[in-house]
């Protein structure tokens, strides 16, 4: 199958520790490594893997950063056809402090880019593609993407992530087909659970699937008539990396959905492969 993802890549510099250091604390790291990453770009890295066409529609630089996060994508399969470059731009940078205690991460994220656009996107032939998703961003361009999408391409099925509370990015639940939504999103909201998150975003959306991945409380969706189910968390022998475990979750779920899975199955498959990460450094998967 082919999918489109519209959104960030980035580049990680990746900090490990023994523990996360208090305020103030001078500590020397166990290792340092340079990645690429980004919600989107994870995610069709992931989908490559399970054996997907994919392709990358965003917004880099024309610097050395951005030239290795391209080379990356292609190595891993992902077409970069649909990319624009702003000139004498710098790619968007995460500074990532990981903790081996935990296997949690900290990102102090930097970006001085301008958003990927509607024109570019109204650019590209959406007519081979079985899957558009995308990740929530400057709201405005985001819905006109979705719009565009459902009009000249009324069979592709179209998603979209709410990561961030951005201002009325409510808007995108009634333009997709599936809604990812994240905990972090939950939180800022003052939603303690998922069923209290759904009771919140329903009503943006009649038709919508909504899935709620709650890290170590497994994930959740909530089908157009209002039924909800669980899925557990699936609980590696040891938590060593949970950097990009969302985006894992994103693309099983996709994956799943695409080979014609019910969503109770795609959902148990997702909180499996997002497990599985959580237990090994990295986006490779088994």
């Amino acid at each position: 199958m082919r999918v489109l993802a519209v959104g960030g890549a980035t580049l990680d510099i990746v900090n490990s520790v023994a523990a996360y250091p208090e305020e103030d604390d001078e500590l020397r790291a166990l290792s340092h490594h340079r990645s690429r990453g980004g919600n989107a770009a994870n995610t069709l890295v992931v989908l490559s893997q399970l054996g997907h066409q994919c392709s990358w529609a965003g917004m880099l630089g024309d610097d050395a950063a951005s030239m290795y996060i391209l080379d990356d994508l292609r190595r891993n399969g992902v077409d970069t056809e649909w990319v624009t470059v702003h000139p004498g731009g710098a790619a968007p940078t995460s500074y990532v402090i990981s903790s081996r205690a935990s296997g949690s991460r900290t990102i102090v994220h930097y970006r001085d880019l301008p958003e990927y656009g509607y024109a570019a996107f109204e650019k590209i032939d959406l007519s081979g593609y079985d899957w558009v998703h995308i990740e929530g961003r400057e709201v405005s361009v985001c819905a006109q993407i979705l719009r565009h999408a459902r009009a000249v391409a009324q069979s592709t099925m179209l998603s979209v992530e709410l990561e961030k509370p951005r201002k009325d990015i409510e808007r995108l639940i009634g333009l997709a087909d599936f809604v990812m939504l994240s905990r972090s999103y939950a939180s800022a909201h003052g939603y303690r659970n998922a069923q209290q998150l759904f009771d919140g975003v329903r009503p943006y959306s009649a038709s919508a699937m909504l899935f709620a991945a709650w890290g170590e409380a497994g994930a959740w969706l909530q089908g157009a008539d209002g039924r909800s189910c669980h899925a557990p968390a699936f609980h590696p022998p040891a938590v060593v990396d949970t950097l990009g475990a969302g985006d894992v979750f994103n693309a099983g779920l996709i994956d799943a959905l695409l080979a014609g899975e019910e969503p109770e199955l795609a959902l148990n498959r997702a909180v499996h492969l997002a497990g599985e990460k959580c237990g090994r450094r990295g986006l490779r998967i088994a």
